[in-house]
């Protein structure tokens, strides 16, 4: 019984490795080969298109009345969001000064919130608690969302633009100007 035990556990040890084949594997397949499909005119056209569109969705264009700002966005979900938003046709709000340093407004949509400590500065673009949009044109601190930055522009100059009272402005991916 010992024997026939040993045997079985022989051969189950060594059964296996004998099993596996020559030893030596094939290494002589032939390289892959891709070919590329020329481009026509109209495909060079839609590239170029697609290209300035993203180009463009870089960019937030404000316009309040006759003067339009430039904001860069930031990267986060949240612009993501207001971007998809944005994507079939322009968002205007009607925004209301508060505190004497922004300018805020519904957007009617909730976004993606996230939130984290910031002290503001003229031309932050901020999503407050997911769903309204702040131009700030002074200092302010506390958790917010940014969305982006009109870049080189002085509280003067935003004020200017906002005026004391209620202001319409117009959200775009693209210039209006185009």
């Amino acid at each position: 019984m010992k024997k026939l035990r040993w045997i079985l556990l022989t051969l189950g040890l060594f059964l296996p490795l004998t099993a596996c084949g020559t030893g030596t594997p094939d290494v002589t397949a032939a390289p892959s080969q891709t070919t590329a499909e020329p481009t026509t005119a109209a495909q060079t056209e839609a590239q170029s298109a697609a290209q300035s569109t993203a180009a463009q969705s870089d960019r937030l264009y404000l316009t309040f009345g006759e003067t339009t700002f430039v904001a860069e966005f930031a990267d986060n979900s949240s612009v993501e969001a207001l971007k998809d938003l944005l994507r079939d046709a322009p968002l205007t709000l009607q925004l209301h000064d508060y505190g004497n340093f922004e300018k805020v407004g519904s957007l009617g949509h909730n976004l993606p919130r996230n939130d984290e400590p910031i002290t503001t500065e003229a031309g932050d673009l901020i999503l407050y608690q997911g769903n309204q949009l702040c131009v700030y044109y002074a200092e302010n601190s506390w958790n917010f969302t940014r969305l982006g930055k009109i870049p080189n522009v002085t509280s003067d100059e935003l004020k200017a633009a906002l005026g004391t009272g209620d202001v319409t402005v117009t959200l775009s991916l693209t210039s209006p100007a185009a």
